[in-house]
């Protein structure tokens, strides 16, 4: 009997595993061994469009060898809003209990393994405590991200007061579902110069946008471009976790852009749009022609426009070779950061146990200050200082001195010289969308591309999204804003690919976004853009706080470190509409020795 709680008398619920998706997938087909297609329309044109089917299964579990069965609780264990994890003796479920049903899932999130039993239930599904992903509790879809995967879903069964799991050794192992995904038909007749979707960009917003089509049945041809020489990957982790090998941070293995018929063209520019004729002019004068099209092209990296910014062994990072080789020069020597933004503080953090010694040049008086605002900002600076990296604020880079040929010093425009053997440079960046210029696509004057709610711009059939787009946040009254983060990102290219499948789908999502530095995270929802006060709870030099910055009497972000779950359920409740007013967390807030349950709120 595994994962029992104890008082009452055991008793038991079956949970049930849904199929594995490749005995799934075959059980969707229809009865002649292909999924029927629909046909829409897209500027008159007709286009197939296949809809996966669901027929009752009659009996999920072919298998025998591969089922588990273990019994788990009382009924009277589990109370409405309860969560608990569950021991199934070769793997753990997630049972949950709200509105008197019973349900059961994976335990662990998908994109990094965070237990989700420790995150927030509310109407329906469970936000991840770490990064703010979301799952239906009743399919286990991901409906907000960041990651790819849904969860494995298990059928919960009650028979008289006993609580059995029953459920796939394979899916509690995995812990994750790739939803179904629709096959591209047709694809050797293609005209390789044609293509219905081209993706400009295999970030975040274009791997979830191919993915997204495939996943709602769209069996056309769909074809991603990217400068970078590697299918997608995990970009965050390139300043996180600097020396992980390619095959550490790959988002998808190349079978299953083969297996889904998605095509990634590498190390591909283009250098035009003509959306006249819908074509895109690619570098090397190739053309290809396209029905619909997102640019997910993200940004660019500022460069220093100092003496000396052409000298060797000066980075931006931009590629996993770029990390391995700065932790490579980083080994024992001296390193400089240039800039304390997210990137350059993370690549700090990680380089101190690695070189003798790493120094910050930053323009602001604390690391974040436009962002985590001053009182933050000073505890984390001293955060670093304790791990013996060294700040040099209110300054900048005037000149980088070489010594045949290699970076050897970089000079202060306070007159400081700084040993360094490897620079990196994380001043922030610049849309990329220069090659844009002449498309008529409407840009603002720093080369954002301009978006409605459901991702589109102001030529018909094109959208845009992840880093370089200016969209409407629901959060903020609409106000357009740019939020170069991860999980918008994802958020972003799922809504561009339901629209261009004109679903009508609004974005309509809390940006959530982390960093992780020395062993410590922190979490951080909403928008702060502008904010004028900041409301503390816990303690900033013991780094166990919450702090919710506030606008005009509401709090319009919030942000914490060791604080959990506290930031997803704050962003749950910005995300269900109710505006928390500053007097609201300033009467829980007000006692330095109080606690702020995730009830105050």
């Amino acid at each position: 009997m595994g994962g029992c709680f104890s008082k009452p008398k055991p008793v038991e619920v079956k949970i049930e595993v849904v199929l594995p998706e490749k005995e799934r997938a075959k059980e969707e087909m229809s009865p002649n061994g292909k999924a029927s297609p629909l046909v829409y329309k897209v500027n008159g044109t007709a286009r197939h469009y296949h809809l996966e089917e669901h027929p009752i299964t009659i009996n999920p579990y072919q298998n025998v060898k591969d089922v588990v069965e273990a019994s788990v609780c009382h009924v009277k264990d589990l109370e409405n809003g309860q969560m608990r994890e569950v021991d199934l003796g070769c793997g753990k479920a997630l049972l949950i209990k709200e509105n008197g049903d019973y349900y059961a899932m994976g335990h662990k999130c998908p994109h990094y393994g965070a237990p989700l039993v420790k995150g927030v239930l509310s109407k329906g599904r469970v936000r991840c405590p770490w990064h703010g992903a979301c799952f239906s509790i009743g399919t286990g879809d991901i409906e907000d991200f960041p990651g790819l995967d849904s969860l494995p879903k298990f059928q919960v069964k009650i028979e008289k007061e006993k609580v059995y799991i029953r459920a796939s050794k394979q899916a509690l192992l995995t812990q994750r579902r790739t939803k179904v995904m629709a096959k591209c038909i047709s694809l050797s007749n293609y005209n390789i110069s044609s293509t219905n979707v081209l993706i400009i960009g295999a970030g975040a917003a274009g791997l979830v946008c191919a993915e997204t089509l495939r996943q709602e049945g769209f069996s056309d041809r769909i074809v991603m471009c990217t400068m970078d020489r590697h299918l997608p990957y995990d970009r965050p982790k390139l300043s996180k976790s600097m020396d992980s090998h390619l095959d550490q941070i790959t988002l998808r293995p190349k079978e299953f852009f083969r297996t889904n018929d998605i095509e990634v063209l590498t190390e591909t520019q283009v250098a035009a749009v003509d959306t006249k004729n819908k074509t895109a002019v690619f570098k090397d004068g190739f053309k290809m022609d396209y029905n619909k099209l997102l640019i997910a092209t993200g940004n660019t990296p500022k460069a220093l426009s100092c003496k000396g910014k052409e000298v060797e062994n000066v980075f931006n990072i931009r590629t996993p070779e770029d990390a391995n080789r700065v932790v490579k020069l980083a080994s024992s020597k001296n390193a400089v950061i240039v800039g304390a933004s997210f990137l350059g503080m993370e690549v700090a953090a990680y380089l101190t146990e690695k070189a003798h010694s790493v120094s910050v040049v930053e323009l602001e008086e604390v690391p974040f200050m436009k962002f985590f605002g001053e009182k933050v900002g000073q505890a984390l600076m001293k955060m670093f200082e304790n791990n013996r990296v060294k700040f040099y604020m209110q300054t900048e880079v005037s000149e980088l001195r070489e010594q045949e040929g290699k970076l050897k010093e970089v000079v202060l425009k306070s007159g400081k010289v700084l040993r360094a053997d490897v620079c990196v440079i994380g001043i922030g960046a610049s849309p990329a969308t220069g090659f844009l210029k002449q498309s008529g696509i409407n840009m603002d004057s720093k080369g954002f591309i301009v978006v409605n709610k459901m991702m589109q711009t102001n030529t018909p059939g094109v959208f845009a999204a992840g880093d370089a787009v200016m969209f409407p946040l629901a959060l903020r009254n609409n106000k357009k804003v740019n939020i170069p983060h991860w999980q918008m990102a994802h958020m972003h290219g799922r809504i561009a690919a339901l629209n261009m499948l004109a679903h009508g789908m609004e974005i309509n999502t809390v940006p959530y976004l982390w960093t992780a530095v020395f062993g410590k995270s922190i979490r951080y929802a909403g928008h702060g853009e502008g904010f004028d006060d900041v409301v503390f709870q816990g303690d900033l030099d013991e780094l166990k706080f919450v702090a919710f910055y506030t606008k005009n009497e509401e709090v319009i972000a919030v942000a914490s470190m060791n604080y959990d779950p506290i930031v997803s359920k704050v962003a749950e409740v910005m995300a269900s509409g109710r505006v928390i007013r500053k007097r609201d967390v300033e009467s829980v807030c007000c006692s330095k020795n109080s606690v702020l349950l995730v009830g105050d709120i």
